[in-house]
């Protein structure tokens, strides 16, 4: 059933966006800053968001609109200006074609994925479909459900927070073999350098994946994404969650069988680097279930026992982190690091747990394409092993 968000809800939409974003998904500190900006004026039109279900999402068109880039360089934009702009060369490309843009939908569920897609709605007085392509972040543009369902990432439009606008029209030999040779795997390659280059600055606003009423019904089989978002952020705000149990608990509410990999745990180190659009990193912690790392690229892909031979939870299944006691308790990986590396004061010293739980079953899927493009993020990572789910790792583990 449609509803409509103000102010005070999209805060609470991004912090619960931000813990399943399991690790990334945009910054608490970017999103945080681009919503303060979020009231009626000059820029935007209306203080108000209009959210629909995939099945009420019948009067028009969709497509994709996000950042795409580096979360430590998107911390000083006031206004989602390349976000817009992209999503504004969408609709006119549909105009040309009789076609009517209606609907904005959300790449991914995180602080900015959800924030970006309610104010580009706002600003261009479209609506925001409840549900995502992934139900967590992701890496890279395979990785998610329009993707898997054949939508065809053309055009794709990226646009620097400065105006520069790039399309790209990839379109497959008509004999493509592989995954290699997909076209949403193609475009991935090839945006990366975009963003990446100094016109861009590691960031940009991307729209893409036009879709009819039938085939987004088809390309979101998650879907009520932004409302369990909400949901968690509405009772963190109520202190209705003030432990890590307590948020396993909820959890099970929405059928997530999750448990807690790490309890009280304290970061002893990190590292950073930030290229081709990435913050590419590490956190080390120090816990009871023994010396961890958490391996990122922007997103958690990765946790290991640095004295166990296989890992104690893997990409897609999501990680998240989650601090008891005073102070913030939420982060995504770019908050808890800094650029430099070092880790955010706020967190560092503090109890912190990693919940995670499984992956949702389109991002599993055996020989598809999303559980192949997380078996190569893996492998560069250096993990060469088949995906095993964290219930079958916790077996495995002493």
């Amino acid at each position: 059933m449609a509803f409509e968000l103000e102010h005070k809800d999209l805060q609470a939409l991004i912090n619960g966006g931000c813990f399943f974003g399991s690790g990334g998904g945009g910054t608490l500190a970017s999103a945080r800053h681009l919503l303060a900006a979020f009231k009626v004026g000059d820029f935007y039109p209306h203080d108000r968001v209009r959210v629909v279900t995939v099945d009420e999402a019948r009067a028009g068109d969709a497509a994709v609109v996000a950042y795409m880039g580096a979360p430590e360089t998107i911390g000083g934009c006031e206004y989602p200006l390349g976000p817009i702009q992209a999503l504004e060369c969408l609709r006119q490309r549909l105009n040309a074609q009789g076609r009517e843009l209606a609907y904005v939908v959300p790449p991914e569920s995180g602080a900015l994925g959800f924030l970006v897609a309610c104010l580009a709605a706002a600003k261009l007085c479209l609506a925001v479909v409840d549900a995502d392509g992934a139900g967590r972040a992701v890496p890279s543009l395979p990785m998610l459900t329009f993707a898997a369902a054949g939508i065809p990432p053309r055009p794709a439009f990226v646009v620097s927070q400065g105006g520069l606008v790039v399309e790209l029209n990839v379109t497959p030999p008509a004999k493509a073999q592989g995954y290699a040779e997909n076209a949403n795997v193609i475009a991935e390659q090839m945006l990366r350098p975009v963003v990446g280059s100094p016109a861009f600055g590691e960031f940009g606003g991307l729209a893409l994946w036009c879709m009819s009423p039938d085939q987004l019904h088809s390309a979101l089989p998650l879907r009520g994404t932004l409302s369990r978002a909400l949901a968690l952020g509405r009772a963190l705000a109520a202190g209705q969650l003030p432990t890590c149990q307590a948020v396993l608990d909820w959890l099970g509410q929405f059928g997530l069988m999750a448990r807690c990999l790490a309890r009280n745990a304290r970061l002893s180190h990190a590292g950073v680097n930030t290229q081709g659009g990435f913050d590419i990193g590490r956190i080390d912690l120090d816990s009871p279930e023994g010396s961890l790392r958490l391996c990122y690229e922007n997103e958690s892909l990765l946790l290991w026992d640095k004295h166990q031979p296989q890992p104690l939870a893997m990409a897609p299944d999501s990680i998240a982190w989650f601090f008891e006691g005073p102070g913030p308790a939420l982060a995504s990986n770019g908050d808890l690091v800094r650029a430099d590396g070092s880790l955010d004061p706020s967190y560092a010293g503090r109890g912190a747990s990693l919940i995670g739980w499984q992956a949702a079953a389109p991002l599993r899927q055996p020989g598809g394409l999303i559980a192949w493009s997380f078996e190569q993020l893996l492998a560069d990572l250096g993990y060469m092993g088949a995906y095993r789910s964290i219930e079958q790792l916790q077996e495995l583990r002493p």
